[in-house]
């Protein structure tokens, strides 16, 4: 996750389909959940707030500096916007960012539960387990501080009574990460109550989460 190979209005294409992919499956319900991605000129794009994933149009995104100014645009960016730009501020190698409510993810975030890389896709493209960020309330500067501590060598963390925090290398490499995230969250849920859960031996996880921190994986 590093360089942007993409043009500026490759980018709002890619942020304006994945928000509406993140709509129509399940990832998200009504307006909830939001957006970002950075620029080549480094400055973000973000999804507005309270806008209809379903007619949302390109015109209805907003740019902003990372410290949040908004440069273009008529709506207001998300009241979440400090998570996206947080992330990015701090990461430099993170070019897109995606906040969602997915179902069984959230679960695991109610009980503060972290979510165990159990699976070895999961390793690779996560970097390891999913931890829980401490609660601080929505759309603080405490939350955007808390979750941009937590991502980069990972890249998901869930959000304690929230939701789901994913960062990539493009907005569809986070739709990517999110929706493996949530199906292993489920497959975790239904696998309990089938028996106990028996990790990857130490090795083999330590291994494959290597490849994501390593640059292998992200960049798709």
């Amino acid at each position: 996750m590093s360089e942007i190979t993409m043009s500026a209005q490759e980018v709002k294409d890619q942020v304006l389909w994945v928000a509406q992919e993140m709509l129509r499956s399940g990832l998200v319900e009504g307006t909830a959940g939001n957006l970002g991605a950075r620029l080549p000129d480094g400055n973000a794009v973000l999804t507005p707030s309270s806008v209809d994933y379903i007619t949302m149009t390109l015109a209805d995104l907003v740019i902003c500096d990372l410290d949040g100014t908004v440069l273009e645009g008529d709506r207001s960016p998300t009241t979440e916007k400090e998570l996206h730009l947080s992330a990015m501020r701090r990461h430099p190698e993170i070019n897109a960012t995606m906040h969602c409510h997915a179902k069984h993810a959230t679960m695991f975030a109610l009980v503060r539960r972290p979510i165990p890389a159990v699976i070895e896709e999961f390793a690779v493209f996560v970097g390891g387990d999913v931890e829980v960020a401490d609660y601080q309330p929505t759309g603080s500067n405490e939350l955007a501080e808390e979750v941009a501590g937590r991502v980069g060598e990972k890249a998901c963390v869930l959000m304690a009574n929230h939701g789901l925090f994913a960062v990539g290398s493009t907005p569809k490499s986070v739709l990517h990460v999110a929706a493996l995230v949530e199906r292993t969250a489920e497959i975790l849920w239904g696998a309990e109550k089938l028996g106990d859960i028996i990790p990857l031996p130490i090795e083999t996880a330590e291994q494959f989460s290597s490849y994501y921190r390593w640059g292998r994986t992200g960049k798709f």
